[in-house]
């Protein structure tokens, strides 16, 4: 062997085990993901994805530094506060989760491990933050909607199907979103001329039963405010709605692309996006408690034209000139 051939192959030889510890020496960090929605739904695919994309830009690779624990909870609150246990046992850097029900399990489970929320309707109100500036505990995020946002879905209703004069509200009236969102809706009815009926249930058989009595009294419509049971029955909803031929609203664009009717609200995927920007944040030393909880900034019109067309819906074509996206 040449002698220079000799000194580059030990000098190669020297420098490759200092890259190999330098790689090594990199901390993996670990996240945990609790949603409640199935693992095989692709609407939990599209969440998930969007945050792993977001992350990658910040420097966070899952396999190289990064490394996400995922449990899946539609619906069921005893299974939900099990997989929050299990996932705070794994001590894991910060938790990601969506919606009220699994952020109150993550927050009975620990008060040390940092959260990032999403699609939570009213956490002050619910007490799961201090304030909207100030969250002062262990959990900060995204806020799905105001309040205010109940009674723009009645509008949109009565809207789509101008002869419309009952409503019934589909929510969970344990919840401080179930009972501020009815309460708007409410609000709202006598300027549009809509009789309200609320639908409180957390059982199949008897959301069918009362879905059921409600569409035989005709002229009603059909409004989904957000919640667990909603999310985890989504297509029964849907198809009890087409059944009955009542023209629905519901609570995120899952349901329209799934067959449902219309929908207006925030850009859930963009929540997940900028969820990532926290868990950034406080990967990187950041406390929750002085990330203030953000309100959407960009909220969508979705209008399933199939769908009225089964039910015998014409929608207005001013209303299809500025929904942002129609499905056809």
């Amino acid at each position: 062997m040449r002698r220079r051939e000799f000194i580059t192959l030990v000098g190669s030889a020297a420098v490759w085990p200092l890259a190999a510890r330098a790689q090594q020496r990199e901390r993996v960090r670990r996240i945990g993901v609790l949603l409640a929605l199935r693992a095989d739904d692709p609407v939990a695919t599209d969440r998930v994805t969007a945050f792993a994309q977001a992350l990658q830009p910040l420097g966070w690779t899952t396999g190289r530094n990064l490394r996400i624990d995922y449990r899946w909870s539609p619906g069921n609150a005893a299974e939900t506060r099990k997989f929050a246990d299990e996932l705070v046992a794994l001590a894991p850097d910060v938790i990601l989760t969506g919606g009220a029900a699994a952020l109150t399990q993550l927050l009975q489970a620990t008060r040390s491990v940092p959260i990032v929320f999403t699609l939570v309707a009213d956490p002050v109100g619910a007490g799961l933050v201090d304030s909207l500036a100030h969250p002062g505990g262990n959990a900060t995020g995204l806020m799905a909607l105001e309040y205010s946002l109940g009674g723009k879905w009645l509008e949109l209703l009565k809207e789509l199907a101008p002869g419309l004069k009952r409503a019934a509200v589909l929510r969970d009236s344990s919840t401080s979103a179930g009972i501020g969102l009815f309460g708007a809706i409410q609000s709202a009815a006598p300027s549009v001329g809509v009789e309200i009926s609320p639908i409180n249930t957390r059982d199949a058989g008897e959301l069918e039963r009362a879905i059921g009595g409600f569409a035989r009294g005709g002229n009603g419509g059909l409004i989904v405010t957000p919640s667990g049971f909603a999310a985890a029955h989504k297509d029964l909803i849907i198809a009890l709605a087409a059944r009955h031929k009542l023209p629905g609203v519901y609570q995120g664009g899952e349901f329209v692309a799934a067959g449902g009717l219309a929908t207006y609200g925030p850009d859930i995927l963009d929540q997940y996006r900028r969820a990532a920007g926290y868990v950034d944040r406080i990967l990187k030393g950041e406390k929750p408690a002085d990330l203030p909880v953000q309100a959407p900034d960009k909220y969508e019109t979705v209008i399933n034209l199939k769908a009225a067309k089964a039910i015998g819906l014409s929608v207005p074509p001013a209303l299809l000139a500025r929904a942002d996206e129609v499905i056809e």
